[in-house]
This record gives structure tokens, C-alpha cells and sequence, in this order.
């Protein structure tokens, strides 16, 4: 792959300012203060806020304690889907701190997965780093790991060491100069509406012609109404980590550079703000 280590650097290190704040009919022992930490968009909530579990257990009763889970605005967030894309796609117009209720009661079992320890968030991060490379390489990489590589993925997410899951997921960024790029992009597109939590399906990098194809090409191909005429006004933002990648950009680099550490190109398509 390209070496850009300085674009992998930032994007492992985009954070998001964030307040969490008890919901309201759960305080019963004493008032709970907030509590602000800043999220790294690449992981997940759940593997992320053990010092926001442990603040706000000491308001709660211990016999009145569930699940914990998140909520912003009233929509339940998925812990399953990394930080950056619940940001983007919840929250993005809104000031900092990003404003998140916490919940110890009432688990919305229809609209969130049951996340009782790390080892489903693990199982959860190594499925989706297999089905990429699936799409990427025909699951040859993955397989040719032992499972200490696996691991050395899994806890460089885990603790936030960018060195150490680099030098493992550095393999699976990688392809033959006759390739010319991965088989197909490994690629999640988001909306606000729709009936699909998301659009995936199979995209290659380079056309039948051998030019390679970029961010317009995907969009035009799975959700035309991202883009603009022109004349037109815009209608939507197309954020990836919290940026609007210009969209004649290669979708190879993309999937190279902008991928989360899932081996995923998480796409959020939201409205453009009105004042």
C-alpha cells in the first residue's frame, strides 16, 4: 500500500469531545455529575467507557442495575457500529460535546445487540476484518495469520496502540502491483432514513477499462441522490471520519487510508444542515 503513515496517524487518533450524562429517572442514590471523555472515533462505545460505567454506578442502586447502553436524542446507539460512524451520522451538525444519555435500565432489546462483555465486542471486530478480506483477497491473508496475529489486532484496538495493530493490519492492505487494488472495496454506506441499516454490495476498485474508480463512481452507482447537479443546491454531506473526502478520489486510496480498523470504508450520507 501507499505509505502514508502520517493520514493512518490521524485517523487513528480522531477523537470526539463527548458528555455523558445519567438519564434522569435512573438517579437514586444521589445526584450524578456528568462525566466527559474524549472517544476515539475508531473503536466502540462499549469498549471505550468503563470509567463512564464505574461514575455512574455510585448513584445507582446495585439491585436496580442492567445492562448498560447509550442513547442520543432519543435513538439508541449501536454499539456495534464504530464511534466515528455514530457520530457522523447521529450527531454531526450538532455542537460539542457530543451530548450521549447513559442507561442502566429498559435495554431496547429490538433495536440494539446485547453486549455483555468484550469478547462479543472481539468476536463482532475479527468477523468484519474476515469478511473484508473475503472481498479483498479472497480470505488468503486472514487465513495465512496465525491466531497471535489476530490477537495482536484485537488488543491494539483494544488499548489504543496504533504501532502494534499496524504492523499486523499492514498485511491486509496489501496487494500485487498486476492487482492494481483489492478485488472488491470493502464498503458500508449509511443514511438517517431507509428501511436497510446500511447499503454493502460488491464494488471494484478499477473499471472493466482499467481506470481506477473513485468516490463519485461508488455514489453514482449506490445512492445517487448524495450527489449534485449543477445549478443544484446540496442536499447532503457525504462524511467519512468526519470529513468530506473530495469525491474524485481514488476509491483504493480511500479503502487504503480511511478504513476503520474493522478493514471497513464506513460511508455516512447526512443532510446538509439548515440554519
Amino acid at each position: 500500500m501507499a505509505d502514508d503513515k502520517d493520514v493512518l496517524r490521524d485517523v487513528w487518533f480522531g477523537r470526539i469531545p463527548s458528555c455523558f450524562t445519567l438519564n434522569s429517572d435512573e438517579v437514586t442514590e444521589r445526584e450524578a455529575e456528568p462525566y466527559y471523555l474524549m472517544l476515539p472515533r475508531v473503536s466502540y462505545l462499549t469498549l471505550v467507557t468503563d470509567k463512564v460505567k464505574k461514575h455512574f454506578l455510585k448513584a445507582m442502586r446495585t439491585d436496580e442495575v442492567e445492562e448498560m447502553w447509550f442513547e442520543y436524542e432519543g435513538t439508541p446507539l449501536k454499539w456495534h457500529y464504530p464511534i466515528g460512524v455514530l457520530f457522523d451520522l447521529h450527531a454531526s451538525a450538532s455542537a460539542l460535546p457530543w451530548s450521549i444519555i447513559v442507561h442502566f435500565k429498559s435495554f431496547p432489546d429490538r433495536d440494539l445487540l446485547h453486549c455483555p462483555t468484550n469478547s462479543v465486542i472481539e468476536a463482532h471486530f475479527m468477523s468484519s476484518i474476515k469478511e473484508a478480506d473475503v472481498l479483498k483477497h479472497k480470505s488468503q491473508v486472514v487465513n495465512d495469520m496465525q491466531k497471535k496475529d489476530h490477537k495482536q489486532l484485537w488488543m491494539g484496538l483494544q488499548n489504543d496502540k496504533f504501532d502494534q495493530f499496524w504492523a499486523m493490519n499492514r498485511k491486509l492492505m496489501e496487494y500485487s502491483t498486476e492487482e492494481g487494488g483489492f478485488r472488491y472495496i470493502p464498503f458500508r454506506i449509511y443514511q438517517t432514513t431507509g428501511d436497510k441499516p446500511f447499503i454493502q454490495k460488491l464494488f471494484r476498485p478499477v473499471s472493466p477499462q482499467g481506470n481506477p474508480h473513485t468516490l463519485c463512481d461508488l455514489l453514482k452507482e449506490m445512492y445517487p441522490a448524495a450527489l449534485t447537479n449543477d445549478g443544484e443546491q446540496k442536499r447532503y454531506q457525504v462524511l467519512i471520519h468526519g470529513i468530506e473526502p473530495l469525491l474524485e478520489t481514488p476509491l483504493q486510496w480511500l479503502s487504503e487510508h480511511l478504513s476503520h480498523p474493522d478493514n471497513f470504508l464506513h460511508i455516512c450520507i447526512v443532510p446538509v444542515p439548515t440554519d
